[in-house]
Protein backbone atom coordinates (compact mmCIF):
# COMPACT_ATOMS: atom_id res chain seq x y z
CA UNK A 1 0.00 0.00 0.00
CA UNK A 2 1.30 3.36 -1.01
CA UNK A 3 1.49 6.70 0.45
CA UNK A 4 -1.45 8.28 -0.18
CA UNK A 5 -3.70 5.11 0.82
CA UNK A 6 -1.95 4.78 3.73
CA UNK A 7 -3.01 8.05 4.43
CA UNK A 8 -6.83 7.74 3.06
CA UNK A 9 -7.12 5.13 5.05
CA UNK A 10 -6.18 6.52 8.56
CA UNK A 11 -8.56 9.24 7.71
CA UNK A 12 -11.37 7.80 6.89
CA UNK A 13 -11.27 4.73 9.66
CA UNK A 14 -10.19 7.57 12.28
CA UNK A 15 -13.39 9.40 11.63
CA UNK A 16 -15.64 6.14 11.34
CA UNK A 17 -14.26 5.25 14.79
CA UNK A 18 -14.63 8.79 16.32
CA UNK A 19 -18.04 9.45 15.10
CA UNK A 20 -19.03 6.13 17.34
CA UNK A 21 -16.94 6.29 20.05
CA UNK A 22 -16.22 10.45 21.10
CA UNK A 23 -16.61 11.50 24.70
CA UNK A 24 -19.49 13.52 25.64
CA UNK A 25 -17.83 16.80 27.20
CA UNK A 26 -19.70 20.03 28.02
CA UNK A 27 -17.49 22.16 25.15
CA UNK A 28 -18.60 20.09 22.59
CA UNK A 29 -22.24 20.23 23.27
CA UNK A 30 -22.39 23.48 21.77
CA UNK A 31 -20.67 24.82 18.57
CA UNK A 32 -19.87 27.85 21.03
CA UNK A 33 -16.23 29.90 19.92
CA UNK A 34 -16.15 31.03 23.76
CA UNK A 35 -16.27 27.53 25.09
CA UNK A 36 -14.31 25.96 22.30
CA UNK A 37 -11.72 28.72 23.55
CA UNK A 38 -11.97 28.53 27.28
CA UNK A 39 -11.51 24.43 27.10
CA UNK A 40 -8.81 24.30 24.73
CA UNK A 41 -7.04 26.85 27.24
CA UNK A 42 -7.81 24.68 30.10
CA UNK A 43 -6.57 21.56 28.43
CA UNK A 44 -2.98 21.98 28.72
CA UNK A 45 -1.10 20.28 30.94
CA UNK A 46 -4.35 19.06 32.20
CA UNK A 47 -6.75 16.36 32.08
CA UNK A 48 -10.10 16.40 30.62
CA UNK A 49 -11.16 14.71 34.43
CA UNK A 50 -9.95 17.46 35.91
CA UNK A 51 -10.98 20.22 33.66
CA UNK A 52 -14.52 19.14 33.29
CA UNK A 53 -15.87 20.63 36.35
CA UNK A 54 -13.72 23.65 36.46
CA UNK A 55 -15.33 24.59 33.18
CA UNK A 56 -18.83 23.65 33.89
CA UNK A 57 -18.29 26.48 37.06
CA UNK A 58 -15.78 28.56 34.36
CA UNK A 59 -18.60 29.57 32.33
CA UNK A 60 -21.56 28.96 34.62
CA UNK A 61 -19.99 32.09 35.98
CA UNK A 62 -18.40 33.78 33.10
CA UNK A 63 -20.78 32.70 30.28
CA UNK A 64 -19.65 35.29 27.69
CA UNK A 65 -16.37 36.92 26.49
CA UNK A 66 -17.77 39.88 27.63
CA UNK A 67 -18.30 38.38 31.24
CA UNK A 68 -14.91 37.30 31.56
CA UNK A 69 -13.56 40.49 29.79
CA UNK A 70 -15.66 42.94 32.70
CA UNK A 71 -15.05 40.48 35.81
CA UNK A 72 -12.44 41.50 38.01
CA UNK A 73 -9.32 39.54 37.63
CA UNK A 74 -9.27 38.44 41.88
CA UNK A 75 -12.85 36.08 40.24
CA UNK A 76 -11.18 34.88 37.90
CA UNK A 77 -8.50 33.68 39.60
CA UNK A 78 -10.23 31.79 42.45
CA UNK A 79 -12.43 29.98 39.36
CA UNK A 80 -8.86 28.74 37.80
CA UNK A 81 -7.90 28.12 41.74
CA UNK A 82 -6.21 24.34 41.46
CA UNK A 83 -5.83 23.95 37.75
CA UNK A 84 -2.26 25.42 37.99
CA UNK A 85 -0.24 27.77 35.50
CA UNK A 86 -2.38 30.44 36.81
CA UNK A 87 -0.98 32.49 33.89
CA UNK A 88 -3.31 31.01 31.93
CA UNK A 89 -6.31 32.66 33.09
CA UNK A 90 -5.05 35.98 33.08
CA UNK A 91 -4.41 35.32 29.46
CA UNK A 92 -7.40 34.41 28.83
CA UNK A 93 -8.92 37.75 30.47
CA UNK A 94 -6.64 39.89 28.81
CA UNK A 95 -7.44 38.25 25.16
CA UNK A 96 -10.94 38.46 26.49
CA UNK A 97 -10.60 41.87 26.41
CA UNK A 98 -8.88 41.95 22.88
CA UNK A 99 -12.19 40.60 21.51
CA UNK A 100 -14.08 42.67 23.37
CA UNK A 101 -12.16 45.53 21.79
CA UNK A 102 -11.12 44.82 18.51
CA UNK A 103 -13.55 42.60 17.30
CA UNK A 104 -16.75 43.69 18.94
CA UNK A 105 -16.74 40.86 21.18
CA UNK A 106 -16.91 38.33 18.96
CA UNK A 107 -14.44 35.52 18.47
CA UNK A 108 -12.52 36.35 15.09
CA UNK A 109 -12.37 33.72 12.55
CA UNK A 110 -9.49 34.26 10.39
CA UNK A 111 -6.02 32.74 11.57
CA UNK A 112 -4.29 35.82 12.03
CA UNK A 113 -6.31 38.03 14.75
CA UNK A 114 -7.03 34.56 16.39
CA UNK A 115 -3.06 34.05 16.77
CA UNK A 116 -3.00 37.45 17.81
CA UNK A 117 -4.59 36.83 21.14
CA UNK A 118 -2.76 36.62 24.28
CA UNK A 119 -1.54 33.02 25.33
CA UNK A 120 -3.10 31.47 21.70
CA UNK A 121 -0.07 29.57 20.27
CA UNK A 122 -0.06 27.66 17.26
CA UNK A 123 -2.06 24.79 18.63
CA UNK A 124 -5.12 26.60 20.33
CA UNK A 125 -5.16 28.96 17.22
CA UNK A 126 -5.81 25.83 14.88
CA UNK A 127 -8.32 23.88 17.67
CA UNK A 128 -10.30 27.36 18.04
CA UNK A 129 -10.06 27.61 13.90
CA UNK A 130 -10.95 23.88 13.30
CA UNK A 131 -13.37 22.87 15.75
CA UNK A 132 -15.41 26.14 16.09
CA UNK A 133 -15.12 27.07 12.07
CA UNK A 134 -14.67 24.01 10.15
CA UNK A 135 -11.44 25.69 8.82
CA UNK A 136 -9.03 23.12 7.69
CA UNK A 137 -6.42 24.30 10.13
CA UNK A 138 -3.93 21.78 11.96
CA UNK A 139 -4.03 21.31 15.72
CA UNK A 140 -0.58 19.69 16.71
CA UNK A 141 -0.06 18.96 20.70
CA UNK A 142 1.93 16.55 22.10
CA UNK A 143 -1.11 13.61 21.42
CA UNK A 144 -1.19 14.25 17.94
CA UNK A 145 2.46 14.12 17.39
CA UNK A 146 2.75 10.82 18.93
CA UNK A 147 -0.09 9.21 16.99
CA UNK A 148 1.57 10.46 13.73
CA UNK A 149 4.71 9.49 15.02
CA UNK A 150 3.89 5.77 15.38
CA UNK A 151 1.52 5.48 12.49
CA UNK A 152 3.92 7.14 9.65
CA UNK A 153 7.06 5.74 11.66
CA UNK A 154 8.66 9.21 11.81
CA UNK A 155 11.97 9.19 13.58
CA UNK A 156 12.20 12.71 14.06
CA UNK A 157 12.36 14.19 17.64
CA UNK A 158 9.41 16.03 18.45
CA UNK A 159 10.96 18.47 20.50
CA UNK A 160 12.20 20.20 17.30
CA UNK A 161 10.52 23.05 15.86
CA UNK A 162 11.26 21.68 12.41
CA UNK A 163 9.14 18.48 13.15
CA UNK A 164 6.45 20.63 14.09
CA UNK A 165 6.15 22.22 11.25
CA UNK A 166 6.25 18.52 9.20
CA UNK A 167 3.41 17.37 11.44
CA UNK A 168 1.49 19.91 11.15
CA UNK A 169 1.31 20.05 7.08
CA UNK A 170 0.75 16.25 7.38
CA UNK A 171 -1.76 16.52 9.38
CA UNK A 172 -3.44 19.47 7.10
CA UNK A 173 -3.10 17.09 4.40
CA UNK A 174 -5.21 13.92 6.55
CA UNK A 175 -8.25 16.43 6.64
CA UNK A 176 -11.13 15.52 4.96
CA UNK A 177 -12.89 18.28 3.30
CA UNK A 178 -15.69 19.71 5.20
CA UNK A 179 -14.69 17.31 8.30
CA UNK A 180 -12.04 19.45 10.00
CA UNK A 181 -14.25 19.52 12.86
CA UNK A 182 -14.64 16.13 13.89
CA UNK A 183 -10.99 14.86 12.44
CA UNK A 184 -8.91 17.51 14.73
CA UNK A 185 -11.23 16.18 17.51
CA UNK A 186 -11.12 12.69 16.31
CA UNK A 187 -7.19 12.83 16.39
CA UNK A 188 -6.48 14.11 20.12
CA UNK A 189 -9.21 11.31 21.18
CA UNK A 190 -6.90 8.66 19.28
CA UNK A 191 -4.21 10.03 21.14
CA UNK A 192 -6.25 10.33 24.55
CA UNK A 193 -7.95 7.14 24.77
CA UNK A 194 -5.96 4.97 22.28
CA UNK A 195 -2.57 5.72 21.52
CA UNK A 196 -1.41 6.99 25.01
CA UNK A 197 2.43 7.11 25.70
CA UNK A 198 3.31 4.24 27.76
CA UNK A 199 0.82 1.35 26.95
CA UNK A 200 -0.91 1.91 23.87
CA UNK A 201 -4.04 0.14 22.95
CA UNK A 202 -3.40 -1.30 19.40
CA UNK A 203 -5.41 -4.40 19.06
CA UNK A 204 -8.53 -1.88 19.30
CA UNK A 205 -6.88 0.79 17.44
CA UNK A 206 -9.41 1.80 14.43
CA UNK A 207 -6.08 2.49 12.07
CA UNK A 208 -3.46 -0.13 13.32
CA UNK A 209 -3.82 -2.68 10.37
CA UNK A 210 -2.00 0.27 7.96
CA UNK A 211 0.48 1.57 11.56
CA UNK A 212 3.68 1.02 10.31
CA UNK A 213 5.00 1.80 13.74
CA UNK A 214 3.16 -1.21 15.09
CA UNK A 215 4.55 -3.40 12.22
CA UNK A 216 7.91 -2.68 12.77
CA UNK A 217 7.35 -3.03 16.17
CA UNK A 218 8.37 0.28 17.03
CA UNK A 219 4.97 1.53 19.21
CA UNK A 220 6.85 1.47 22.50
CA UNK A 221 9.83 3.70 21.34
CA UNK A 222 7.97 6.11 19.41
CA UNK A 223 7.88 9.06 19.36
CA UNK A 224 11.63 10.33 19.70
CA UNK A 225 11.58 12.69 22.43
CA UNK A 226 14.34 14.50 23.71
CA UNK A 227 14.38 14.16 27.88
CA UNK A 228 13.81 17.75 29.13
CA UNK A 229 16.22 18.78 31.85
CA UNK A 230 15.00 17.58 35.70
CA UNK A 231 13.33 19.90 37.48
CA UNK A 232 15.83 21.81 40.51
CA UNK A 233 15.22 20.39 44.04
CA UNK A 234 14.71 23.27 46.93
CA UNK A 235 14.23 22.60 50.25
CA UNK A 236 11.59 25.47 51.72
CA UNK A 237 10.58 26.51 54.63
CA UNK A 238 7.08 27.46 55.63
CA UNK A 239 5.66 29.51 58.07
CA UNK A 240 2.02 28.69 59.35
CA UNK A 241 1.85 31.25 61.16
CA UNK A 242 -1.12 30.78 64.41
CA UNK A 243 -2.41 34.27 65.50
CA UNK A 244 -3.27 35.54 69.13
CA UNK A 245 -5.12 38.41 70.57
CA UNK A 246 -7.14 40.10 68.05
CA UNK A 247 -5.54 37.64 65.42
CA UNK A 248 -6.88 34.61 67.32
CA UNK A 249 -8.54 31.87 65.06
CA UNK A 250 -6.39 32.87 61.85
CA UNK A 251 -3.51 32.84 60.15
CA UNK A 252 -1.00 35.16 58.29
CA UNK A 253 -0.51 35.09 54.32
CA UNK A 254 0.63 37.45 52.02
CA UNK A 255 -0.16 38.40 48.25
CA UNK A 256 2.24 38.21 45.04
CA UNK A 257 4.02 41.30 43.96
CA UNK A 258 1.43 43.12 41.56
CA UNK A 259 3.08 42.03 38.10
CA UNK A 260 5.40 38.50 37.44
CA UNK A 261 4.79 35.31 38.18
CA UNK A 262 1.71 34.36 40.33
CA UNK A 263 0.94 37.70 40.04
CA UNK A 264 -1.80 39.08 43.43
CA UNK A 265 -2.00 35.33 44.47
CA UNK A 266 -1.86 34.74 47.96
CA UNK A 267 0.25 32.41 49.75
CA UNK A 268 2.32 31.43 53.39
CA UNK A 269 5.42 33.04 54.19
CA UNK A 270 8.10 30.69 53.08
CA UNK A 271 11.71 30.69 52.33
CA UNK A 272 14.54 28.86 50.68
CA UNK A 273 16.68 26.51 53.19
CA UNK A 274 20.43 25.92 52.03
CA UNK A 275 20.66 25.21 48.50
CA UNK A 276 21.07 21.04 47.01
CA UNK A 277 24.27 19.56 46.09
CA UNK A 278 24.67 19.23 42.30
CA UNK A 279 22.61 16.16 41.00
CA UNK A 280 21.21 15.48 44.38
CA UNK A 281 17.79 15.99 46.04
CA UNK A 282 17.59 18.84 48.27
CA UNK A 283 18.44 17.46 52.17
CA UNK A 284 15.69 18.46 54.73
CA UNK A 285 17.40 21.33 57.26
CA UNK A 286 17.44 20.48 61.08
CA UNK A 287 14.35 21.49 63.11
CA UNK A 288 16.42 23.88 65.02
CA UNK A 289 18.15 25.88 62.72
CA UNK A 290 15.33 25.72 60.16
CA UNK A 291 12.90 27.27 62.78
CA UNK A 292 15.99 30.04 63.77
CA UNK A 293 16.22 30.66 60.12
CA UNK A 294 12.47 30.79 59.58
CA UNK A 295 11.62 32.81 62.67
CA UNK A 296 14.60 35.22 61.67
CA UNK A 297 13.09 35.52 58.31
CA UNK A 298 9.72 36.64 59.40
CA UNK A 299 11.26 39.22 61.27
CA UNK A 300 13.16 40.73 58.74
CA UNK A 301 9.33 41.30 57.00
CA UNK A 302 8.01 42.73 59.73
CA UNK A 303 6.52 40.17 61.97
CA UNK A 304 7.09 38.51 65.25
CA UNK A 305 6.53 34.90 65.09
CA UNK A 306 7.68 31.94 67.09
CA UNK A 307 8.18 28.33 65.52
CA UNK A 308 6.65 25.45 67.76
CA UNK A 309 6.79 22.35 66.08
CA UNK A 310 7.49 20.79 62.45
CA UNK A 311 3.40 20.57 61.44
CA UNK A 312 4.13 18.53 57.89
CA UNK A 313 6.21 17.59 55.09
CA UNK A 314 4.88 18.80 51.47
CA UNK A 315 6.12 18.50 48.14
CA UNK A 316 5.10 19.80 45.12
CA UNK A 317 6.49 19.47 41.54
CA UNK A 318 6.61 22.56 39.33
CA UNK A 319 7.63 22.90 35.80
CA UNK A 320 11.33 23.39 36.66
CA UNK A 321 11.57 23.08 40.17
CA UNK A 322 10.90 20.36 42.88
CA UNK A 323 10.00 22.06 46.54
CA UNK A 324 10.56 19.83 49.35
CA UNK A 325 8.60 21.81 52.19
CA UNK A 326 8.66 21.41 55.74
CA UNK A 327 6.03 23.73 57.60
CA UNK A 328 6.24 24.72 61.00
CA UNK A 329 3.38 25.94 63.07
CA UNK A 330 4.37 29.35 64.19
CA UNK A 331 2.89 31.45 67.11
CA UNK A 332 2.55 35.05 66.39
CA UNK A 333 4.77 37.52 69.19
CA UNK A 334 4.34 40.69 70.58
CA UNK A 335 6.90 42.84 69.01
CA UNK A 336 8.88 43.37 71.96
CA UNK A 337 10.07 40.52 72.20
CA UNK A 338 13.57 39.12 71.27
CA UNK A 339 13.56 38.32 68.13
CA UNK A 340 16.41 40.33 66.51
CA UNK A 341 18.50 37.78 68.27
CA UNK A 342 16.58 34.72 66.68
CA UNK A 343 17.29 36.61 63.61
CA UNK A 344 20.86 36.84 64.30
CA UNK A 345 20.59 32.92 65.33
CA UNK A 346 19.13 32.66 61.85
CA UNK A 347 21.40 34.23 59.67
CA UNK A 348 24.18 31.90 61.51
CA UNK A 349 22.71 28.20 60.87
CA UNK A 350 21.78 29.24 57.08
CA UNK A 351 25.47 29.90 56.56
CA UNK A 352 26.74 26.91 58.43
CA UNK A 353 24.18 24.83 56.13
CA UNK A 354 25.55 27.04 52.85
CA UNK A 355 29.14 26.89 53.55
CA UNK A 356 28.95 22.53 54.60
CA UNK A 357 27.79 22.74 51.16
CA UNK A 358 30.51 25.06 49.07
CA UNK A 359 31.65 23.63 46.06
CA UNK A 360 28.75 21.53 45.09
CA UNK A 361 25.51 23.56 45.56
CA UNK A 362 23.69 23.93 42.00
CA UNK A 363 24.99 26.73 39.61
CA UNK A 364 22.82 29.87 39.83
CA UNK A 365 20.41 29.95 36.96
CA UNK A 366 20.69 34.36 36.68
CA UNK A 367 16.52 33.77 37.38
CA UNK A 368 15.67 36.49 39.01
CA UNK A 369 13.87 35.57 42.58
CA UNK A 370 10.73 35.39 41.86
CA UNK A 371 11.02 32.65 38.69
CA UNK A 372 9.71 33.19 35.10
CA UNK A 373 6.92 31.53 34.38
CA UNK A 374 7.02 29.75 30.21
CA UNK A 375 6.09 32.68 27.99
CA UNK A 376 2.84 34.75 27.28
CA UNK A 377 2.77 33.19 23.94
CA UNK A 378 4.18 29.67 24.63
CA UNK A 379 1.55 27.18 25.09
CA UNK A 380 2.00 24.32 27.48
CA UNK A 381 1.06 20.70 26.39
CA UNK A 382 -2.65 19.59 25.98
CA UNK A 383 -4.09 17.26 27.93
CA UNK A 384 -3.96 13.06 28.47
CA UNK A 385 -0.69 11.99 27.92
CA UNK A 386 1.24 14.90 26.32
CA UNK A 387 3.46 15.12 28.96
CA UNK A 388 3.00 12.04 31.42
CA UNK A 389 3.51 13.15 35.53
CA UNK A 390 3.25 16.65 34.97
CA UNK A 391 -0.13 17.76 35.44
CA UNK A 392 -1.11 20.47 37.80
CA UNK A 393 2.42 22.07 37.51
CA UNK A 394 2.91 25.66 38.59
CA UNK A 395 6.43 27.63 38.27
CA UNK A 396 7.14 29.74 41.34
CA UNK A 397 10.35 30.70 43.45
CA UNK A 398 10.63 33.60 45.97
CA UNK A 399 11.01 33.64 49.25
CA UNK A 400 11.38 35.79 52.61
CA UNK A 401 15.03 35.71 52.55
CA UNK A 402 15.04 37.35 49.38
CA UNK A 403 13.75 40.18 50.84
CA UNK A 404 15.91 40.80 54.29
CA UNK A 405 15.23 44.04 54.82
CA UNK A 406 14.07 45.36 58.34
CA UNK A 407 10.70 46.04 57.11
CA UNK A 408 7.98 48.63 59.09
CA UNK A 409 4.14 47.54 58.30
CA UNK A 410 1.36 50.19 58.19
CA UNK A 411 -2.03 49.01 58.38
CA UNK A 412 -4.91 50.33 56.44
CA UNK A 413 -8.71 49.14 56.04
CA UNK A 414 -9.64 46.54 53.35
CA UNK A 415 -13.99 46.32 53.94
CA UNK A 416 -13.39 44.27 57.39
CA UNK A 417 -10.33 42.49 56.73
CA UNK A 418 -7.14 43.88 58.22
CA UNK A 419 -4.28 44.46 55.47
CA UNK A 420 -0.47 45.20 56.35
CA UNK A 421 1.70 46.56 53.57
CA UNK A 422 5.27 45.86 54.18
CA UNK A 423 6.89 49.49 52.98
CA UNK A 424 10.25 47.83 51.92
CA UNK A 425 8.96 45.37 49.20
CA UNK A 426 5.46 46.69 48.88
CA UNK A 427 4.22 43.05 49.77
CA UNK A 428 0.56 42.32 51.43
CA UNK A 429 -0.27 40.32 54.46
CA UNK A 430 -3.17 39.60 55.93
CA UNK A 431 -4.64 37.53 58.62
CA UNK A 432 -7.29 35.38 57.44
CA UNK A 433 -9.78 32.62 58.51
CA UNK A 434 -11.87 29.80 56.87
CA UNK A 435 -14.24 31.80 55.41
CA UNK A 436 -11.50 33.65 53.34
CA UNK A 437 -10.45 30.72 51.68
CA UNK A 438 -13.51 31.23 49.61
CA UNK A 439 -12.29 34.80 48.21
CA UNK A 440 -8.91 34.66 48.24
CA UNK A 441 -6.74 32.65 45.46
CA UNK A 442 -4.34 30.57 46.51
CA UNK A 443 -1.85 28.32 44.24
CA UNK A 444 -2.62 24.41 44.71
CA UNK A 445 -0.29 23.67 47.44
CA UNK A 446 -1.16 26.59 49.64
CA UNK A 447 -4.49 25.77 49.61
CA UNK A 448 -4.36 22.21 50.37
CA UNK A 449 -2.03 23.37 53.51
CA UNK A 450 -4.53 26.20 54.94
CA UNK A 451 -7.60 23.56 54.30
CA UNK A 452 -5.79 20.98 56.36
CA UNK A 453 -5.04 23.55 59.33
CA UNK A 454 -7.95 24.86 59.58
CA UNK A 455 -9.60 21.23 59.55
CA UNK A 456 -7.18 20.40 62.57
CA UNK A 457 -5.24 18.59 60.45
CA UNK A 458 -1.95 20.41 62.78
CA UNK A 459 -3.67 20.96 66.20
CA UNK A 460 -1.20 18.11 67.95
CA UNK A 461 1.97 19.81 67.00
CA UNK A 462 3.46 20.39 70.56
CA UNK A 463 4.36 23.86 72.12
Amino acid sequence: MGLQEQKRHFSVNLLDWYMMNRRDLPWRRHNNPYFTWVSEIMLQQTRVDTVIPYFNRFITNFPTVQALAEAPEEEVLKNWEGLGYYSRARNLQAAARQVMELHGGEMPQDKQSVFALKGVGPYTAGAILSIAFNQPQPAVDGNVMRVLSRYFLIDEDIMKGSTRVLMEELATELIPEGRARDFNQALMELGALVCTPKAPHCLTCPVMEQCSGRIAGRELTLPVKTKAKPPRPEQRLVALVEGRGEHRGRVLVRQRPETGLLARMWELPHVLAAPAAAGKAAAPLADEPAMALLAGSLWAEGFAARPEGLATHAEHVFSHIVWSLQVYKCTEQDKGSELPLIAAEARAAYDAQAASKAGSAVADTGESPISAEPKADAELPSADGSAPGTAYTESQSGSLLEHNKPLSASITANASQEVLTGKGDGLTYQWIGPEDMEKLAFPNVFLKLLRSYFAGAYDEVAE
